[in-house]
């Protein structure tokens, strides 16, 4: 392990000298670096379109008024906040929690058919969070499959009462996020836990650590830039999600401006939305004081794979604790859902329309995980290599229109491209612009994880040896990063594929995907035409899923 001061002094002297970042830039492209420009230019472009959603949201709410503002203050937003706070919360912790475990027992242990747990682990991020709610609605709702059961029961009745499972209710909401959620921190740590190096581990125990010191003194400070990751992007899915928490009849900021919106009432969305917007704010401010606490490289040119540890007597016990994640988390879902697809199937729900939904899905989601594999880049190398106010700035807004409810993405995205970008207007690629605004820090956080573990002192090593700047990142930076950078862009085919507020309200006349059909079949109760729709969601994720899973 190695914890070099002078880098983080060099770059905390950086951050506070703005001009450094276009004095170098600037000399840069006066030593023949024309791709520094290139990648100045692409982020600055890219911090505007993930600006526009803020933007129309904060100018629309100065036009709200004093007496709304109050009114909600009052009435409203106190009452949102500690439910939107307690989720967000509660659903972040219990998923670091059981990512990080999981992570750790499937890449450090000899735990059975690991190499299969690799995958199968990350299955409920296919599953979207509204269709899991349904399912669970299904399974354990008022009138669900276990309420039938314990009442036919009569044992169960005269032992333990009156069936006890409230569905609908706080515990509810944070126990569907949290099945559906924790796969953000088990593949972004699992990528880390893959390129520690084994050299550290064993200077740790030449001096007489344990295998749990070993585990708080070296590998956790390795995985703080890959826990951080996976936290922010599950808190602020958290802030943002509207579907699960609508389908379980829980109140947070999203369901209010949902709701606010469907009455028109604009005004007093976009209030609620600012609130939001600093509710973003604030945990992505924390987060950066945090990780600047704390920077560690691996330096060594002698890179060891790391030991695989043995369980012991803990082994089976570890096997149960990780077949019942994936028993709740995938199982439960999906054989649901293939009981209502047989279902469907019967009732002839796979005709033409459906196929043309799939490939609706596809494109959308496909044109989005390449735009923010390719905006994600610049972004991250200039602010871990050319740290700056500019680079903070351009770093936090990309950051935007992540805890922006879709519908709030969408409409800032109309007001802009009804107006100045018309001939892009009531296209389906407005759809994609949406993704990348909503999905973006998902391949930031990816790729910025991996980065994070590649020293600067490389670059200037290979500087030294006459490459030029742009060549230190296409041969050097790029390739090390890889992993990462497609693990993103499988995160965020994935949740495009899923997402369905946006997609909603910029979709053009007769382009429909297979999100839209599963809201309206699902909302009508017609579970055998959304079912097949929500499966071939979960087998078009499976294989980008399973295919970016090797690469790392």
């Amino acid at each position: 392990m190695s914890y070099n001061k002078e880098e983080k002094d060099e770059h905390k002297q950086n951050r506070q000298s703005p001009m450094l970042f276009f004095h170098r830039l600037w000399q840069q492209m006066w030593n023949g670096n024309p791709p520094g420009l290139v990648l100045f230019l692409l982020g600055i472009a890219t911090a505007f379109v993930m600006a526009v959603p803020i933007v129309y949201v904060v100018w629309q709410s100065l036009f709200a008024g004093a007496d709304r503002w109050m009114r909600l203050l009052d009435e409203r937003i106190p009452g949102l906040l500690w439910n939107t706070l307690s989720l967000t919360g509660m659903v972040t912790l219990f998923a670091v929690i059981i990512g990080v475990s999981l992570a750790w027992f499937v890449n450090r242990t000899n735990l059975p058919g690991r190499k299969t747990w690799q995958w199968l682990l990350a299955l409920p991020l296919v599953i979207p969070p509204y269709v899991g709610a349904v399912t669970y609605i299904i399974v354990a709702g008022p009138t669900g499959w276990l309420r039938d059961w314990w009442r036919d029961s009569e044992w169960l009745v005269s032992l333990f009462g009156e069936y006890p499972i409230t569905i609908y209710s706080f515990w509810g909401v944070f126990f569907v996020l949290t099945m559906f959620t924790y796969p953000y921190v088990f593949l972004i740590a699992s990528a880390s836990l893959r390129k520690m190096n084994r050299n550290y581990e064993e200077v740790a125990r030449s001096q007489g650590m344990n295998t749990r010191q070993i585990f708080w003194k070296v590998n956790l400070p390795f995985l703080r830039p890959a826990i951080g990751a996976g936290a922010i992007l599950i808190a602020l899915y958290v802030l943002s999600d509207f579907g699960a928490i609508a389908m379980l009849r829980y109140n947070t900021f999203t369901a209010a401006i949902y709701y606010q919106m469907g009455s028109f009432d604009t005004l007093s969305a976009t209030v609620l939305s600012v609130v939001l917007i600093g509710l973003t704010l604030i945990i992505l401010w924390g987060e950066s004081i945090t990780r600047r606490r704390q920077k560690y490289y691996q330096t060594t040119n002698t890179y060891k794979a790391p030991d695989t540890l043995s369980l012991g007597r803990w082994k089976w016990p570890t096997l149960i604790y990780v077949s019942a994640i994936f028993f709740l988390s995938v199982i439960v879902p999906i054989g649901v859902l293939i009981y209502w697809s047989v279902q469907g199937v019967t009732h002839g729900a796979i005709d033409w329309d459906f196929w043309k939904y799939a490939w609706n899905s596809i494109r959308v989601s496909g044109l989005a995980a390449l735009f923010c594999m390719t905006l994600a880049l610049p972004i991250i190398y200039m602010k871990s290599r050319y740290p700056s106010v500019l680079t903070n700035v351009i770093d936090k807004l990309s950051y935007s229109g992540y805890a922006l409810p879709g519908v709030i993405v969408a409409l800032g995205i109309i007001f802009i491209f009804s107006q100045y970008f018309t001939f892009l207007y009531n296209t389906y690629y407005l759809i994609a612009i949406a993704f990348v605004v909503r999905f973006l820090p998902q391949a930031m956080q990816a790729g910025e994880a991996s980065l994070s573990l590649i020293s600067p002192r490389m670059d200037e090593a290979a500087r030294s040896l006459g490459y030029p700047p742009w060549k230190v990142m296409v041969k050097i930076i790029i390739p090390s990063i890889l992993p990462g950078v497609l693990a993103g862009g499988a995160l965020v085919f994935v949740s495009s594929i899923k997402e369905l507020p946006a997609t909603l309200l910029l979709r053009p006349a007769g382009f429909d995907t297979l999100a839209v059909r599963i809201w309206v079949d699902t909302s009508e109760a017609i579970y055998y035409t959304a079912a097949p729709a929500a499966l071939l969601i979960i087998l078009l994720s499976i294989f980008p899923l399973k295919y970016m899973l090797k690469k790392y």
